[in-house]
């Protein structure tokens, strides 16, 4: 099973955007306007739209989201009525995108980007891919985030065996056909890549930029990802070994 096709990406179709970036938000007030400037320099050239859900913020972000639009009309934003995590803001967004192609990067300033176009070119230069997900080469963290990271790669790649680099890289590039496939689940976000494997589809890694956070402090901490990490990971194995994989004929009479 393959997912064929490739965008134009260098093209407006009617109106409707070719590129969805969904960008979940929790408690980033001082980080959005920025990230905003970078994203709409860096898809300059591009039909795109940007899906902003906010997890239920309580610092701000709403209002500030609510003066963005203002300033950038390719804006869209989701407000959920309370906090509902980055999973179920991320499948929010997946089920509001428009585009052919969705990006997730976070809403933090951690991800440029400037790296989401060499991502689209490579979904463009090879159409029997799924999706293209970055991996921080250089990790502006502590090194005990790091090595966090490290442990939580190794456990998770020698339970569901997807090879993935750096599944915690929020930026990601994946065909919205793709996605539809997917189950919507709580830690959906950390096996994005994996999950697509499940349906037969094909992932492509590239190493990506990674930058300190420019204000705030992140939402996460060892503990409350280990043991749920585990567990996820766990039923994403299951998952991969029951997932159901067909090809329809077709019908040539």
């Amino acid at each position: 099973m393959g997912w064929q096709g490739s965008p134009d990406f260098s093209s407006v179709r009617w109106g409707q955007a070719v590129v969805s970036v969904v960008l979940p938000v929790h408690n980033e007030q001082p980080n959005l306007g920025p990230l905003f400037e970078e994203i709409a320099s860096a898809l300059g050239g591009v039909s795109y739209e940007v899906i902003a859900v906010d997890d239920g913020s309580t610092d701000g972000s709403d209002a500030e989201l609510g003066r963005l639009k203002d300033r950038f009309s390719a804006l869209r934003v989701i407000t959920l009525e309370r906090r509902s995590g980055q999973s179920a803001a991320i499948a929010v967004g997946f089920d509001a995108a428009r585009g052919d192609v969705v990006v997730t990067l976070d809403a933090d300033g951690q991800n440029d980007p400037a790296d989401i176009m060499p991502l689209l070119r490579v979904l463009q230069e090879q159409p029997s891919l799924a999706a293209a997900v970055g991996y921080r080469s250089r990790r502006a963290d502590s090194w005990w985030k790091r090595t966090q990271s490290r442990v939580a790669n190794a456990v998770r790649n020698w339970i569901t065996r997807d090879g993935m680099r750096d599944t915690g890289c929020a930026l990601k590039v994946v065909r919205r056909s793709a996605l539809v496939r997917i189950p919507r689940f709580d830690g959906l976000h950390r096996f994005i890549p994996a999950l697509l494997q499940a349906q037969g589809g094909r992932v492509a890694q590239m190493p990506v930029a990674h930058r300190p956070r420019r204000a705030g402090r992140s939402k996460y901490g060892m503990w409350d990802r280990a043991l749920r990490g585990l567990v996820d990971a766990l039923a994403v194995l299951w998952y991969r070994r029951r997932a159901l994989r067909y090809v329809i004929k077709e019908d040539t009479g």
